[in-house]
């Protein structure tokens, strides 16, 4: 699917939603279309209503826009957060999650956004991972589903799940260079100066 010549990947805002699950990938898949406009990317934030979104440590962020008004998608990233949790009962947005499933080429999860896609019956039968202390609930949803704990991030084709929080950003840049090549995340990453220091 293409918007005006481009392709859409569209970020996920929730109440509660995790600050960096959302603006990890969003530093870097922002970063990318900006600075290589020709590689035909562009990205927004959207959300139920769209407007100001409250997040889980009190940041307030806007949506770019709403499902209704929302572009359509090539890539949804759906990051995690407590936000999440109520999710995992609200038919709603599972129904809307199983739509996106039909119509969105490449679906992306950060920290326990996986959990809603494991709700939504999207990992059924798949290897997947989530935030290390979220591990068991993602294998409790599903019990198909082939729990990776030591993965920083696991992509299965059509569908990419990540660890926790910071994890977004490794994965981000993995879908840079799934969809323009390793030379171009290689200048993402040196371009937002991510280099993670040594352990503490």
């Amino acid at each position: 699917m293409v918007t005006n010549g481009q392709k859409h990947i569209g970020i996920l805002l929730f109440p509660d939603v995790e600050e960096l699950d959302a603006i990890g990938p969003w530093e870097v898949l922002a970063f990318w279309a900006r600075s290589f406009p020709e590689d035909g990317y562009t990205v927004s934030c959207l959300s139920r209503s769209g407007g100001l979104v409250h997040c889980a440590k009190g940041l307030t962020v806007q949506a770019h826009h709403s499902y209704a008004d929302a572009p359509p998608l090539d890539v949804l990233v759906y990051p995690g957060g407590m936000g999440t949790r109520p999710q995992l009962h609200d038919d709603t947005q599972l129904e809307w999650v199983r739509r996106q499933r039909e119509q969105v080429p490449l679906m992306t999860s950060v920290c326990t956004g996986s959990l809603v896609y494991a709700a939504a019956g999207l990992l059924t039968g798949r290897p997947a991972t989530t935030h290390w202390a979220s591990l068991d609930t993602l294998a409790q949803l599903d019990p198909t589903i082939d729990v990776r704990p030591e993965e920083r991030f696991v992509d299965h084709g059509d569908i990419i799940t990540s660890a926790g929080i910071s994890a977004g950003i490794d994965m981000a840049l993995h879908l840079v260079s799934r969809l323009a090549g390793g030379d171009r995340a290689r200048e993402v990453r040196r371009g937002i100066q991510y280099d993670p220091a040594p352990p503490i």
